[in-house]
Formats: C-alpha cells, sequence, structure tokens
C-alpha cells in the first residue's frame, strides 16, 4: 500500500505558473516514466508549453494532463511482494525541487517514494 505521507508533496503540487515550473515537475515525473502507462502521451501537453518560442498558455488538456500525472505517481502500482534470497537494486534521484526512490527486485516494482522538496531546503 502506498504510504499517503510519501506521496502527499505529489498531491499538492501546486500548478506550473511558468516553463520553468512545468521542467521542474516534468523533471520529477520524468524519472518515473517507466512506471507510467502511456507517460509520454499523457505528458504531452505539458512538454509542449516548454518548448523553444511556445506561449505559455495552461489549457484544459494541460490541466487534464498535470492532474492525471500526479494520479499515476501517488496511486499504487501492481507491487511485487519481495522474496528473501533475490537481490535488490535501488534507483534514486533528486533535482532541486524534489527526490524520489525506486525499490526493485528481478525487474518488479517493490515500493517506491517521492517527495518535494520545500522552497527553504531547496537552497
Amino acid at each position: 500500500m502506498v504510504d499517503p505521507k510519501k506521496t502527499e508533496a505529489v498531491q499538492k503540487w501546486p500548478r506550473p505558473t511558468s516553463p520553468t515550473e512545468i521542467r521542474n515537475f516534468l523533471g520529477l515525473a520524468g524519472y518515473y516514466r517507466r512506471f507510467v502507462q502511456d507517460f509520454s502521451r499523457i505528458a504531452s501537453p505539458l512538454t509542449k508549453l516548454i518548448q523553444k518560442n511556445a506561449k505559455f498558455q495552461w489549457t484544459e488538456e494541460c490541466e487534464q494532463s498535470f492532474q492525471k500525472l500526479k494520479t499515476c505517481l501517488t496511486t499504487a502500482p501492481i507491487l511485487a511482494l519481495p522474496s528473501v534470497p533475490g537481490g535488490f537494486t535501488v534507483f534514486c534521484d533528486a533535482s532541486r525541487v524534489g527526490l524520489g526512490c525506486v525499490l526493485m527486485q528481478n525487474g518488479r516494482v517493490i515500493a517506491y517514494a517521492l517527495r518535494q522538496l520545500k522552497k527553504h531546503e531547496q537552497n
């Protein structure tokens, strides 16, 4: 079961108001793209807003994309149970706005965690 405390930061992530904020969100979300089916299709409206010379205009399609990605990142995928004799692999990533880790065994997700850093922690 997903720990609500670990996903709260993503659930409360505010709507981006600039291309930089979209890049920050997509940077965190992109780390987990292999666990989100059709990630590129879902994120497409957001990636269009960060293209060079693109006008920043938040649409309903952008909002739906943003909310769908947050849902995908904060709801449990089908998690495998760990087996004692097998080894584990940990994938970690951090940026100026968040961090995340995935615990895997034999190519299957055992657990994961996300955390958005607060403004005072980003410095």
